[in-house]
């Protein structure tokens, strides 16, 4: 004979049921908080007053080697 309390069921049941509400509360909240903390796009267009800082130049050939070690030493001296 299985004796079996329903005060424990209910218990249990209830428990299950916190247990749930709490882990979606939870994930709600994450996921307010992974929208606030994701940083913007850095590569998106730029509004306002915007000044482009650099051109786009043609790659120095081998025997130009007067230009590439200059392009050479500014790439070890600011490391970029």
């Amino acid at each position: 004979m299985i004796l079996f309390s329903y005060r424990k069921l209910l218990v249990r049941l209830r428990f299950i049921l916190l247990f749930m509400a709490l882990t979606v509360i939870l994930y709600q909240v994450m996921l307010v908080l992974s929208g606030w903390i994701q940083p913007v796009n850095r590569y998106r267009t730029p509004s306002g007053n915007s000044v482009k800082v650099f051109g786009h130049h043609e790659h120095a050939s081998v025997s130009d080697s007067g230009k590439m070690s200059d392009r050479l030493r500014l790439f070890y001296w600011y490391g970029e």
